[in-house]
């Protein structure tokens, strides 16, 4: 069946996935295949049809849309565990299975099997692992997903912001990094990036002056700069200064961004990093807020005024969280003008931490709350980008390192 599907992927459109994964499924006795693909926001799932100009037209007598609180659906969505649902009278019952690609949710993937069929189960595990991968493959250049993904219009700053993020989730044997941006329709300056290179994890938050278009232009013409710089080796004082050459030149008035640029030696678990007049990182440890990684910062960046940042390192131990936000997250306010506050923000991280959850999950459920806070609109972009470090673990533990973080 994978074999069969995979050849056919190749000369495949997104809208012809649903049709070839219900035909290729059925062909090897998983019945009624149907893929949900989850909206930008993670609020609900949504039935991918291959029809109309979203790619979820048509549906039928199916749900076109499942909350993913308090459906079984969206339990196999927020544990990445598969999921027993409904059983029918001719001894069969829907399975229902997360799509991931890595530690990135997509979405969930439905099958009809028999109960009692453990392969069938394991099959339809390996199935949904494959559509993710082609999911990602298609989406880039497929405007029906992105339709589909969505809830609502976007505006031209938060179109580009989406556009040009790394996914907001990564996992390996010694890292996780998740992230999480809104509003994710109104984005304006803030943004992240992070990425490999080999024994080093870059990452970098930004918040660019201003909620408008120019401020989505300042943040992402900032995220290149840097990583410009990171392909030619500079370190991380050397790539602020790149940066902050190029937003004096694209724009001498004055725009700018605050940010932390950052560092992860992975064998050694040494964090360097260094500020441009932004919040600094806090360190979760063994479920308790240990410190604040304070650092004397350079001034922000785009200025012009020249204060050069001091680089800091902290050495981390295993299991160590250490979430980077910007003001946003703790400055949302609720009707009566109370501010989230960096106290309730770290307090929830930590306890979604004791409940077991996973990063992506505990990302979720924080907007959530931080909109439910604020009355479901926030007035400033809130980003929060978090890193786990599990040590210097070989490979052999990435199976139960990926199924726990």
């Amino acid at each position: 069946m994978l074999t069969e599907l995979l050849a056919a992927s190749h000369l495949m459109s997104m809208e012809q996935l649903p049709g070839a994964v219900a035909r290729h499924a059925a062909d090897h006795g998983l019945h009624d295949a149907r893929i949900y693909v989850v909206d930008l926001q993670q609020t609900v799932l949504r039935l991918l049809t291959g029809k109309g100009p979203d790619a979820g037209q048509d549906p039928g007598s199916e749900a076109p849309e499942l909350r993913v609180d308090g459906t079984v659906a969206g339990r196999a969505f927020q544990t990445m565990e598969p999921a027993a649902g409904q059983g029918l009278d001719d001894g069969r019952r829907q399975y229902w299975v997360p799509i991931l690609d890595g530690a990135e949710r997509l979405g969930v993937l439905r099958v009809t099997v028999r109960r009692d069929d453990a392969r069938a189960h394991e099959e339809a595990e390996s199935l949904a692992g494959l559509v993710a991968l082609i999911i990602v493959s298609k989406g880039p250049y497929s405007d029906s997903y992105s339709r589909l993904v969505r809830t609502r219009d976007m505006t031209v700053s938060a179109e580009m912001q989406w556009r040009l993020l790394p996914p907001m989730t990564f996992a390996n044997d010694q890292v996780v990094i998740g992230a999480a941006l809104e509003p994710a329709y109104m984005l304006g300056g803030d943004t992240f990036d992070y990425a490999l290179a080999g024994d080093t994890v870059h990452l970098l938050i930004f918040d660019a002056m201003g909620h408008d278009t120019a401020a989505g232009l300042t943040s992402n013409l900032a995220v290149a700069a840097c990583r410009n710089s990171r392909m030619q080796g500079a370190g991380l004082v050397e790539a602020g200064e790149a940066i902050e050459a190029v937003l004096h030149e694209q724009d001498p008035t004055g725009r700018f961004v605050t940010g932390v640029l950052a560092e992860l030696d992975l064998p050694s678990g040494v964090l360097s990093w260094v500020s441009y007049g932004h919040p600094p990182p806090v360190v979760i440890r063994g479920s308790r807020w240990v410190t604040t990684l304070e650092c004397p910062p350079g001034a922000p960046l785009g200025t012009g005024l020249g204060v050069r940042p001091e680089v800091c390192t902290e050495q981390l131990e295993p299991g160590d969280r250490i979430l980077f936000y910007s003001d946003g997250i703790v400055e949302a306010r609720d009707p009566e003008k109370h501010e989230f506050g960096l106290d309730r923000f770290v307090d929830f991280i930590i306890r979604r931490e004791a409940d077991g959850l996973s990063v992506p999950e505990t990302l979720r459920r924080l907007v959530h709350n931080i909109l439910e806070h604020h009355a479901g609109r926030l007035d400033d972009d809130a980003t929060v980008l978090l890193l786990e470090w599990h040590g210097p673990l070989g490979v052999e533990d990435a199976p139960e390192r990926l199924k726990n973080g």
